[in-house]
């Protein structure tokens, strides 16, 4: 991928043909699979970035589910049916939701058996909705085989790649993706490429394009989200709450933007507009995520009741997904490293590292290690974690700590100076704990 990935040309007549006969699966009502047409990237932080509102995936689940009844066997009916489960499952947190999915795509792949790039996509989404990236790969694969100019396709290709680690790979899905379809979609898959490497000003860049060339009111709350995540990651929280504020007058329901516009005032130390909008968000869908941002903003409130009544909906969702015996997210590894057991969440870190070598993950894995005393095999994790160059205070914060640990005064303070430039109140209770370290560290405490 060059620069801002500037489309390619036109495709030929052929190409167009088989473009325009793909399913597609619009940004905008799912987490990463919108309306029924589009991908926006597996994120950073769990599911990938933030999920859009619950109302919309509803609306596209009725209408397919009409539409199913109409044309029973109709493979690309079903297979947009499934992937808008997807999209649901992701938005309202019920993964409930997900068996509806196979269902539906079951059924398309018996209807079509062979060269079903609708349903061999949506497949691959579900796999890695339910974080099985290597099943997603697959999936990813026999799409681009049955059509090789299916954007969507490379889309989830892209996600799997990422996920596993194969970040040179999944830079060239993203380029084939912007490619085949220059679109809101795809320029929101290009910029996350370049938020992985660090380079903000190229995804912000590429964002509003997204935004430009978002054509449904989920395409544009996603870019809004995403600019908001942006701004809040450049330590700019005004910025973001005006992204935010934006979007919301649009689709006042989508719990993403109220997360990070709680985020954001939270930055502004508004803690009660926070709170309540955290709560919001929670209302619409009790992702991990939120639920852990609530209760470690009351816990910085010193609300320990409060904060523990968020932590015990974790703990409950961590069981259930125990018990489906799949790998743990960062979430769920961070929660119980600061919460709960750190050699339990070094043991889940490895699980999933094993099947998900992302950044993100050994960046969870090194603090789950730090958090069970076991700071040189930590170090390691967290310099994988920023091998990419990404542009994170939290990781930052997690290595800088492992280094004063470990005694290592000068890369302790450089990397916890480097977290609190990039974003100086970038976590309720870590922010605080990293100016009290460096004052420490600069004998000035």
């Amino acid at each position: 991928m060059q620069g801002q990935s500037t489309p390619a040309p036109e495709p030929s007549r052929k190409r167009r043909h088989l473009r325009g006969t793909a399913l597609t699966l619009a940004l905008g009502a799912v987490m990463f699979t919108v309306g029924a047409v589009g991908l926006a990237p597996t994120g950073f932080t769990e599911g990938g970035k933030p999920s859009h509102s619950a109302a919309a995936g509803r609306g596209s689940v009725a209408a397919l589910q009409e539409r199913v009844r109409a044309l029973p066997k109709d493979p690309a009916g079903w297979a947009a049916l499934g992937m808008a489960y997807v999209q649901q499952a992701r938005a309202t947190a019920d993964p409930a939701t997900y068996d509806r999915a196979t269902s539906a795509l079951r059924t398309s792949l018996r209807l079509q058996p062979s060269g079903n790039h609708q349903a061999e996509t949506a497949m691959g989404a579900l796999a890695a909705g339910r974080h099985e990236f290597r099943g997603a790969l697959d999936w990813a694969e026999k799409a681009t085989v049955s059509n090789p100019y299916s954007p969507s396709a490379h889309g989830v290709l892209a996600d799997a790649y990422i996920q596993l680690g194969r970040y040179q790979d999944a830079y060239r899905s993203v380029q084939r993706m912007v490619d085949l379809r220059p679109d809101s979609a795809s320029y929101a898959r290009a910029s996350y490429t370049w938020e992985l490497r660090g380079d903000q000003r190229r995804a912000r860049d590429l964002m509003n394009r997204s935004l430009s060339a978002a054509g449904t009111p989920g395409e544009r709350s996603f870019a809004r989200t995403h600019l908001a995540l942006l701004a809040l990651e450049n330590g700019d929280p005004r910025t973001a709450l005006t992204h935010a504020d934006a979007g919301l007058r649009e689709a006042p329901r989508d719990s993403a933007l109220l997360e990070v516009r709680g985020r954001a005032h939270a930055a502004l130390g508004d803690a009660d507009q926070a709170v309540r909008d955290y709560t919001s968000a929670i209302a619409i869908a009790p992702l991990p995520h939120y639920l852990l941002g609530l209760g470690e903003l009351q816990q910085s409130l010193r609300r320990p009741g409060h904060a523990e009544a968020q932590y015990t909906i974790l703990r409950a969702q961590e069981q259930i997904r125990g018990a489906s015996g799949g790998p743990a997210d960062v979430d769920a590894i961070l929660f119980e490293a600061d919460h709960g057991d750190a050699r339990k969440a070094v043991t889940m870190a490895a699980e999933t590292a094993a099947a998900r070598p992302f950044v993100a993950v050994h960046d969870a894995y090194a603090w789950a290690l730090h958090r069970a005393g076991r700071d040189t095999v930590a170090l390691e994790h967290a310099h994988q974690a920023l091998a990419l160059r990404t542009r994170s205070a939290l990781f930052h914060f997690h290595r800088g700590m492992i280094h004063q640990s470990l005694g290592h005064t000068a890369q302790a303070r450089d990397d916890l100076r480097q977290a609190l430039a990039i974003d100086a109140h970038f976590h309720p209770l870590h922010a605080p704990e990293a100016r009290n370290t460096l004052s420490r560290i600069d004998g000035t405490a």
